[in-house]
């Protein structure tokens, strides 16, 4: 009988030792699929942020375009605005009575003026300034010792500039 005990637990022990056996085979190959899974996980996370980040510059660069195009379409509607304002300046200089008429212009070319400013348009400076290629479209030149070097004597037409961007050119004589 003791040796039908010892083959027992014999057996009870090569039991025991294949269902450790199996169990760290189960736990090797749940750890080999749960590092499957991580590295699916992370690699789907990385699409993710390349995804997000992939958007967000399309956002910005489309904003930047429309932001582009915006500007020049105002730039060029201003542009063909400009000779009625010219006009305007030269029929306030031409009038030399104050009629009612004189007045209504005056008003005309006030408002206008106001609603350039609120766009963003400004006039660019020339008499008195020192020429700047930039800004400036120098149609003559003139030689005065009363005037600094490069300085714009007369301006023929006024430039204007919507922010950084010119729009036209102010025609200028320079001295020296």
């Amino acid at each position: 009988m003791s040796e039908e005990i010892k083959d027992k637990e014999t057996l009870d022990e090569i039991s025991q030792e294949t269902e450790s056996a199996s169990q760290v085979e189960e736990e090797t190959e749940e750890n080999n699929e749960l590092n499957e899974l991580k590295i699916k996980y992370d690699e789907l996370y990385d699409k993710h942020l390349r995804v997000l980040a992939e958007y967000d510059n399309f956002k910005k660069r489309t904003q930047k375009e429309k932001d582009e195009l915006y500007k020049v379409a105002v730039c060029d509607t201003i542009e063909k605005i400009l000779p009625v304002v010219d006009n305007l300046e030269r029929a306030v200089d031409a009038q030399t009575e104050k009629t009612p008429f004189y007045e209504g212009v005056c008003l005309v070319e006030k408002q206008l003026f106001e609603i350039l400013e609120k766009i963003g348009v400004s006039q660019i400076e020339a008499v008195g300034k020192t020429f700047d290629p930039n800004v400036h479209n120098a149609v003559m030149h003139t030689d005065d010792e009363e005037k600094g070097e490069a300085e714009i004597v007369e301006e023929f037409a006024k430039g204007y500039c919507l922010g950084d961007k010119v729009i036209r050119y102010s025609m200028v004589k320079v001295a020296n």
